[in-house]
């Protein structure tokens, strides 16, 4: 199958590729987690106009050994830091082809038992070709009448040297970088190149990182006909979660779905498609359990499962007779006064009834603006649970049992500040349950199970609807939960709105702090959020305040603007952890991309030709730098949103260099962690972030632009978010209209049930709740993923009357029973048909996975 994939390639025209031949005399670098290989190699033969004895080869290779010679076929590069390489795209084991040569091979060292009469018996039996044979199908030795354990050597040898090893090259031929190559191999092992040839859109379908395109490509190579049922369903699904990651809904309607696939479809390989056709693998989608349809609704399974799970853990952390211990209130009165005297501090009407239905409650949400006194709430929180449960803060005191308080935040820096304002250990949500960060499926992710009596959650508008699935399944019954979050924030940028819903539930206690506690020193900036929260800029928007100010500029301005505010500020003696510079979209003249380039120059500029300095993906990286790490990984104690500082550049070419591959060295507030250059991809420069990535954190100065070109982007919510993440000094710029466009536009709630759900579950004898009617529109998510493709005309998706823009009809008559009781795709998208057709008395819990 390998010969297959690479003789593909050499039919589409492409020129043919060199190769050098030879055997390995050194490894220089081997990836832990990838196929990624740098090695020198001794040339025997090669296309080249090479005249020296060796040369750097890079590539993906299986388990190389010594003394065998392979093919590499690629091309010649000239690496400005490491001179010239040979960058394979294959290569192949130089299996010998002679009758001597096998016969040779199989009575060698690496075939114990096998001498050269028996593996002359073979060769003159199957021919120069008897290792391919051998390896396509064990059975062929069945006739030559060899001992058990002779064959069974002879074949574990064989695929153990040539298994993985035909499985990279396939991989290699299909064009699979490093990364995605070991993890298809993990996902598939021995069968990878099988899974592939049978439905390589299974690829996009397991695979993180594989998109549908990716898949269809192979399959053209492969043959695969446009109209092939697997085809139309990946389809379905890489729409499906196109428009979930888009929107960050949990799902959609069949208009929106139907016409998007459809344009997926047709413009990957530039056909035609019966839109019949595509409805008909919607059903069997749906039949396969891998979509949901619920009324109007379509949902990803995992999606529908996901909400459906909160729902039923919070019924069992609810409904469970272990309750937290009961306390009255004057108990919890006498205590809070010993709080507030520890503390110095007194609390208010309203916090002292917050701390009191906190310590009571066993599910309790929390939310409130800036400077509404979450974080005294927290800090109240923990300190009377010591009190009224008598245990001690004291974390050396619980070498040999589970601390009593859990503390966790979606990312490092807010549990960071968790941790500032406690005392107290608190980390990230993934850390505290135990993930890696690299999980492509929560439901089949090992999580921790979670000890201790009180699990408190700040920033939880960042959680998505599969990670608080997660989450509240590892809660045991008996500890209370806390959630604590502000619910006019940014959502997550997953799927799910789900602070929102929670709070949005009749069935939860929930309490909502409104007092601004936070304005003694005269701030303009908590005040400025309120209003932006509440629909309006303040009168004196535009006055500069004591900490506050604006200036007027246009897009194209943006950058000079920026420029002269951070030099004059650096000149100040504010350093780049100071400053920070938040914009809502990567690209353009006042983006991300470019305005890093200029904050970097200021910030940390090359100063001679001898400042060390490396180059990735466009971006140069010098010590000194602040980056950004873009992911979870727990392995290292660095989260998604932490921010670091370059604090050393080892490059390979170096004369004195111990290093076999360039390295960064990045010190963290928590860690100092080293990586290689195939990891570089998890950083970026910081000096100026995305919004999103600045949740849960507070910075000195924060400059903050808003332009027309960020239009899309303009969103009450955003500005809200980014508002707030000022603690002492916020600079405004760019055009006025862009702001009251912000504060103007309210971000429209995404498509979600987890509140009906809620309802479902907990209150099922009161009145259903409906979702909000479905909208097509985009919340405010900061993703550079393009907007789904635009859909064909109403006619090509053939419904049967007329449809708003959410795909569902202006005139939708009641589900009646038709004469004829063949289930057709046009009687589904008419809703002629009920939806719950025989399912009187059935409910949706009977079918749930456990949870």
């Amino acid at each position: 199958m390998a010969t297959e994939s690479l003789d593909l390639f050499e039919e589409s025209g492409a020129p043919q590729a060199d190769y050098v031949v030879g055997t390995v005399s050194a490894v220089f670098f081997a990836s832990n987690d990838s196929f990624y290989k740098v090695m020198l190699v001794k040339v025997s033969e090669t296309s080249m106009d090479w005249h020296e004895d060796e040369i750097v080869v890079t590539g993906n290779f299986a388990d190389i050994k010594d003394d065998v010679t392979y093919r590499f076929t690629g091309k010649r590069v000239e690496h400005p830091k490491y001179g010239v390489q040979f960058q394979a795209d294959n290569y192949q084991n130089e299996t010998p082809t002679t009758r001597n040569g096998v016969v040779g091979y199989l009575s060698g060292d690496d075939f114990p038992g096998l001498g050269k009469k028996t593996a002359e018996k073979i060769v003159d039996a199957l021919g120069t070709n008897a290792i391919e044979e051998i390896l396509n199908d064990p059975a062929v030795l069945q006739p030559l009448g060899l001992s058990p354990k002779v064959s069974a050597t002879l074949i574990s040898q064989l695929q153990t040297n040539n298994g993985m090893e035909q499985i990279i090259i396939g991989l290699n031929g299909y064009g699979f970088g490093s990364t995605l190559a070991a993890a298809i191999y993990n996902r598939y092992q021995e069968k990878t190149l099988d899974v592939i040839h049978e439905n390589p859109y299974q690829l996009a379908e397991d695979i993180n990182g594989v998109s549908f395109r990716r898949a269809d490509q192979i399959a053209t190579q492969l043959g695969y006909e446009a109209d092939k049922p697997e085809r139309l369903r990946a389809g379905l699904l890489q729409t499906l979660n196109d428009l979930s990651v888009a929107n960050g809904d949990t799902y959609t309607t069949a208009k929106p779905l139907l016409a998007n696939a459809l344009s997926l479809l047709e413009n990957s390989r530039n056909v035609r498609l019966d839109p019949a056709k595509l409805a008909d693998e919607l059903l069997e989608l749906a039949k396969e359990q891998k979509v949901v349809g619920d009324d109007q609704r379509i949902y990803l399974k995992t999606l529908y499962d996901a909400e459906w799970q909160i729902a039923e853990n919070l019924q069992r952390l609810l409904k469970a007779d272990d309750s937290p211990a009961k306390f009255n209130d004057d108990a919890i009165r006498k205590q809070l006064r010993i709080v507030e005297k520890q503390g110095d501090i007194v609390y208010d009407e309203s916090q002292t009834a917050a701390l009191t239905a906190a310590i009571q409650a066993k599910v309790m949400l929390l939310t409130g603006g800036p400077g509404t006194g979450k974080t005294t709430i927290i800090r109240g929180l923990v300190n009377l649970y010591a009190r009224m449960h008598e245990v001690s803060l004291d974390i050396n005191e619980y070498k040999e049992k589970p601390f009593p308080i859990l503390l966790a935040a979606p990312t490092g820096r807010a549990a960071k500040r968790m941790s500032e304002s406690t005392g107290l250990p608190a980390g990230t949500i993934h850390r505290l349950l135990g993930l890696t960060g690299r999980e492509d499926n929560l439901d089949e992710a090992a999580t921790n199970d979670l000890e201790g009596g009180l699990l408190i959650i700040d920033e939880t508008s960042m959680v998505d609807v599969y990670l608080m699935k997660t989450l509240l399944r590892a809660v045991p019954v008996g500890m209370q939960v806390v959630l604590v979050g502000d619910k006019d924030q940014l959502p997550s940028v997953g799927p799910g709105q789900v602070f929102h819903d929670l709070l949005a539930s009749d069935q939860l206690q929930k309490i909502q702090l409104d007092t601004i506690y936070r304005q003694e020193d005269g701030s303009s900036i908590i005040p400025l959020a309120h209003a932006i929260k509440s629909g309006k800029l303040p009168a004196d928007f535009t006055k500069n305040q004591k900490d506050r100010s604006f200036i007027a500029c246009h897009a194209n301005q943006v950058e000079s603007v920026i420029d002269q505010i951070v030099q004059k500020a650096h000149a100040k003696g504010f350093s780049a952890s100071d400053i920070q510079v938040l914009a809502p979209m990567y690209r353009g003249s006042a983006g991300i991309d470019r305005l890093n380039v200029v904050l970097q120059d200021i910030l940390n500029p090359k100063k001679s030709e001898r400042t060390k300095e490396v180059e990735f993906r466009n971006q140069k990286f010098r010590i000194g730098d602040k980056v950004l790490h873009l992911v979870n990984s727990p392995e290292n104690n660095v989260f998604n949103g932490d921010i670091g500082v370059i604090t050393g550049i080892d490059l390979a070419s170096d004369k004195h260099s111990e290093v076999k591959s360039d390295q960064l060295t990045i010190a963290f507030e928590q860690t100092e962690v080293t990586y290689a250059r195939n990891d570089w991809n998890r950083l970026t420069l910081a000096y100026c972030m995305s919004i999103h990535k600045s949740q849960g954190s507070e910075f000195k100065m924060v400059i903050l632009p808003m332009v027309g070109q960020y239009n899309r982007m303009l969103q009450r919510n955003l500005l809200y978010t980014a508002v707030t993440r000022a603690a002492d000094m916020l600079i405004l710029l760019g055009e006025p209209r862009a702001f009251e466009a912000c504060v103007t536009s309210l971000g429209v709630n995404r498509n979600t049930t987890l509140t009906t759900r809620i309802q479902t579950v907990l209150d099922p004898d009161g009145t259903p709740a409906e979702p909000d009617e479905p909208v097509e529109t985009t919340s405010t998510v900061e993703t550079e993923t393009p907007a789904p493709a635009a859909a064909p005309t109403t006619a090509a998706v053939e419904t049967p009357e007329p449809a708003t823009a959410d795909g569902t009809s202006t005139d939708t008559p009641e589900p009646t029973t038709p004469t004829d009781y063949r289930l057709t795709p046009e009687l589904v998208l008419s809703r002629k048909i009920d939806p719950m057709i025989g399912m009187q008395g059935v409910s949706p819990k009977q079918f749930m996975p456990s949870v």
